[in-house]
């Protein structure tokens, strides 16, 4: 057989093989988009009750949260934010009395971006509590910011003025100071330094304390405690 007959003949051969492929490829391409848009909303409820409860749990004594953001000037409720648009969470208790913000934020960490959530009551000037949302930090260390309980505790009644400062560990002495994590120092001054510049993102922009959005009733549907 020449040359070129050995070529006519696996032609058919690689054209079948790219086209099969091909073929597999878009299926698969086809099956992954479905399955996706099929467990989207599954993903994005489970999502929206982790951040319900991380608002009840950054903020003591909060039965009642709703959307907060910053337009035309003024800090304002919506049932729903813009996507991408900055927004914090106003919680409020029993009596629909305002106790304090839940505000979201992320920055570069260790290993990768920390997210999470902190509460903070503007009249007292402290943070009192603080989630992390997502974090790929080295297990057995940096994950210690979530999982060492000395360190979540310590932002339970800490100051932000005139600003949050991690020190040593066992040498905090000032209201504005936390106890950092041995053996994951960075991860610990990372969570430090993202509250810190939420803090300063958002002076100018949270009203002074007592003129906060009342709660919209309307709109509290799904976003009180235990449900």
């Amino acid at each position: 057989m020449t040359n070129a007959s050995a070529q006519k003949a696996t032609s058919p051969s690689s054209l079948r093989l790219v086209l099969t492929l091909a073929i597999a490829g878009l299926i698969s391409g086809v099956a992954i988009i479905g399955i996706y848009e099929s467990t989207l909303p599954t993903i994005t409820a489970n999502k929206a009750r982790e951040l319900r409860e991380a608002v009840f749990k950054v903020l003591p004594g909060v039965t009642r949260m709703q959307a907060l953001v910053y337009r035309n000037g003024e800090l304002v409720a919506v049932a729903e934010p813009d996507k991408d648009e900055p927004v914090v969470y106003g919680g409020y208790d029993e009596q629909l009395d305002f106790v304090g913000y839940a505000m979201p934020a992320a920055g570069p960490g260790f290993q990768d971006t920390i997210a999470i959530l902190y509460g903070y009551k503007p009249a007292d000037a402290l943070v009192v509590g603080m989630e992390v949302l997502e974090s790929r930090e080295t297990p057995g260390l940096g994950d210690k910011i979530y999982k060492d309980a000395d360190f979540v505790g310590g932002f339970r009644a800490l100051s932000v003025e005139p600003e949050i400062v991690a020190v040593k560990k066992g040498t905090k002495s000032a209201a504005n100071e936390i106890d950092a994590i041995t053996g994951a120092t960075i991860s610990a001054k990372a969570v430090v330094r993202i509250i810190n510049e939420a803090h300063v993102a958002w002076t100018g922009k949270l009203p002074p304390p007592g003129s906060e959005p009342v709660l919209e009733e309307s709109d509290t549907t799904g976003n009180e405690a235990g449900q």
